[in-house]
C-alpha cells in the first residue's frame, strides 16, 4: 500500500515562505511522476505544479510560476514545494499525488492514482 504524507502547512504572512514536503511511505512501482494540487473552499482543485521522475521537467500553474518551485528526492522519496512571495490567494489545502509506473509529467488529475491526506496553507494580509 503507498501513502504519502504532507508536511511544512500552516500558517503564514503576506509575502512569507513555505516549504511544503510530501513523503511517500515506499519506492511506488519504481518510478512515479508527482505533483501538488491544491484547493480553495469553493473552488475547483487546480494543479500548482508537477515533475517528471528524472526531475528535469516540470510544469507550474500561471498564478505561482516564479513564485513556486517543485523538486524531488527519488532517493529519499520525498518531493517538496518550495512556496515563496505568498498571496491570500495561495490559501488553501496543498494535496501531493503521484502516478505510479510513469516517468513522464501528467498534469491530468485522473490520471494520478495516489493522494496524500492534504495540508492547509493559510495566508494571512
Amino acid at each position: 500500500q503507498v501513502q504519502l504524507e504532507e508536511s511544512g502547512g500552516g500558517l503564514v504572512q503576506f509575502g512569507g515562505s513555505l516549504r511544503l514536503s510530501c513523503k511517500v511511505s515506499r519506492r511506488a512501482f519504481g518510478t512515479y511522476a508527482m505533483g501538488w494540487w491544491r484547493q480553495a473552499p469553493g473552488n475547483e482543485r487546480e494543479l500548482v505544479a508537477a515533475i517528471n521522475w528524472s526531475g528535469d521537467s516540470t510544469y507550474y500553474a500561471d498564478s505561482v510560476k516564479g513564485r513556486f518551485t517543485i523538486s524531488r528526492d527519488n532517493a529519499g522519496n520525498t518531493i517538496y514545494l518550495q512556496a515563496n512571495a505568498l498571496k491570500s490567494e495561495d490559501t488553501a489545502v496543498y494535496y501531493c499525488a503521484i502516478r505510479s509506473s510513469n516517468i513522464a509529467l501528467i498534469t491530468r488529475e485522473s490520471l494520478y492514482d495516489y493522494w496524500g491526506q492534504g495540508t492547509q496553507v493559510t495566508v494571512s494580509s
